[in-house]
């Protein structure tokens, strides 16, 4: 359905877009605490129930996974607001669309067991339904089949609160016209995903809930985890929403028939994180399955969708993220795995859109490692850049920082004409930290010094030398560039064996206008 900005694909299933209207109250209710910097338990605890308790959430289930051990499972806020029960960490919440990995399980399992092919054509199935033929089991799982989404809004309008019969919903949505010829594109469907539940059962003889539970839950120990359950259920908790930041109000769930194989499992965090282990531990598919699972579907063009069976796949900070996003009336649910670290985030909420951003800073801080810059000491890379720029601008530069060889380089020729060229950009009246990182044993530190005129990028480069030994320009394009050494101490003993750590710089000048392009910044 939507894709996130995470670079990491999350494609919301069942999974609202959260237009305009639901966005505009996520926006207006992060404001709130300062994110952890690190991964820290007791700091991330008190950080989420924070969010709940002063945001305006209703109630939020969360388990992290950290190298194979749970390092939180944990329930904030209320189940339900009218009885003001307290979720615990076995509340049981839907999870939409995050169904769809365990139905493409299910597929994939009678597959491995010879009763069927996700070659198969969808006409072996269910021969009348539209290009039957030229569609295929892997095309409903890699949402390629062009079949249109029957969900496609980010509210409960009036056909989804009339119960439909499954079949009669795939005649109406996969028996019309397709949005693009089979295979050849890539768009979230959740019609394809009720097809591919009814061919499970029809395959495997059973209700689907039946062979999810015979197959999955009991196998794994998932005690909690049901299937299209009753939304009365006592287990369950209240599903609410908010309208343009109204009060939350009860949600009226989906009629029977609209969720299936698409999003209809109930579960919880903690059996999810039992779903993840296994899943990536090889416990559930053999190692064919589990690639084909994870494998992103090229298309015809050559474009990878990041997308594979039931789970959105991409990199961040270097490991691979299997993920995806569920979103039903009134609840909202995220799942992500690191099969490298084997570890995860999971997160559910009883109130739409109610996660927000969250799901997104707790994998970035799950990710986040310690860092490998060398830690070096002297004047920051900030106060530096704007040192030298204020030294050149004036043609006052003081060369008892530069070595011997490289004063011969600097003629006072050199320093005069850069200084003509950077005097129309003005002086810098703020330079600010843009990121960090290490690059063959030095830190690589960018910055922003901004003037009223023009906006800078530079780059310094923490090294240990014995002294400043360049500093040049370059006039490669129509912006000047800097590039030079300042001296730096060392922060601790044995980090230098000759000399002190140095600071190298690049500056390059943008107007306001430039983006972040520049390489080796973070995305």
């Amino acid at each position: 359905m939507n894709e996130e900005p995470f670079s990491q694909v999350r494609r919301r299933c069942f999974e609202r877009a959260f237009a305009c209207l639901a966005c505009f109250v996520a926006v207006a209710t992060f404001a709130a605490d300062k994110l952890p910097e690190l991964f820290d338990v007791k700091a991330v605890d008190e950080f989420l129930s924070e969010q709940v308790r002063r945001e305006g959430r209703v109630g939020m289930s969360v388990t992290i996974v950290r190298n194979g051990e749970t390092v939180l499972a944990k329930g904030y806020g209320k189940r339900s607001i009218e009885d003001k029960r307290p979720v615990e960490p076995d509340t049981v919440f839907a999870i939409g669309s995050v169904s769809k990995q365990f139905t493409c399980v299910t597929a994939l399992l009678l597959a491995e067991d010879g009763r069927l092919s996700v070659n198969d054509p969808v006409a072996k199935y269910y021969p009348d339904l539209t290009r039957a033929k030229d569609i295929t089991l892997l095309d409903l799982m890699n949402h390629t089949s062009g079949y249109p989404d029957y969900y496609p809004l980010d509210f409960l309008d009036r056909h989804l609160r009339k119960r439909i019969n499954p079949d009669e919903l795939l005649r109406q949505y996969a028996g019309g016209k397709l949005d693009f010829e089979p295979g050849t594109k890539w768009s979230y469907s959740n019609t394809g995903y009720i097809l591919l539940g009814r061919i499970v059962e029809k395959v495997s003889g059973e209700s689907l809930g039946d062979c999810l539970s015979r197959r999955i839950f009991k196998p794994l120990g998932m005690e909690h985890t049901f299937y299209e359950l009753n939304p009365s259920d006592g287990r369950i908790a209240a599903g609410y929403l908010s309208f343009l930041l109204s009060d939350p109000e009860l949600a009226a769930p989906e009629a029977s028939g609209w969720l299936g194989g698409a999003g209809g499992i109930y579960s919880t965090p903690a059996d999810l994180a039992k779903w993840d282990l296994a899943l990536i531990g090889g416990k559930v598919v053999n190692p064919a399955s589990y690639a084909l699972m994870t494998k992103s579907r090229k298309l015809p063009d050559g474009k990878l969708t990041e997308y594979g069976c039931g789970l959105s796949i991409t990199l961040q900070n270097g490991r691979e993220v299997i993920a995806h996003n569920g979103a039903v009336s009134g609840f909202n649910t995220f799942n992500a795995i690191v099969p490298s670290t084997r570890s995860a985030v999971i997160m559910t909420c009883n109130m739409e859109g109610g996660l927000g951003l969250m799901p997104n800073q707790m994998l970035a801080l799950l990710l986040k490692e310690q860092s490998n810059v060398p830690a070096v000491s002297g004047p920051p890379a900030t106060d530096t850049v704007k040192a030298i720029l204020a030294q050149v601008q004036k043609a006052k530069v003081d060369r008892k920082q530069f070595a011997e060889e490289f004063n011969q380089y600097l003629t006072d020729e050199k320093i005069a004409g850069v200084s003509k060229r950077l005097k129309p950009y003005g002086t810098p009246t703020k330079t600010e930290p843009i990121s960090s990182n290490e690059r063959g044993g030095m830190e690589v530190t960018w910055t922003r010094p901004c003037s009223k005129k023009v906006r800078l990028k530079s780059r310094c480069i923490a090294a240990l030398m014995p002294s400043l030994s360049s500093f040049s320009s370059i006039a490669s394009d129509p912006t000047p560039r800097l590039k030079c050494l300042h001296p730096r101490a060392p922060v601790r003993a044995g980090t230098a064996e000759a000399g002190s750590p140095c600071r190298e710089q690049s500056v390059r000048l943008l107007p306001d206008t430039a983006r972040d392009d520049v390489g080796e910044f973070p995305r």
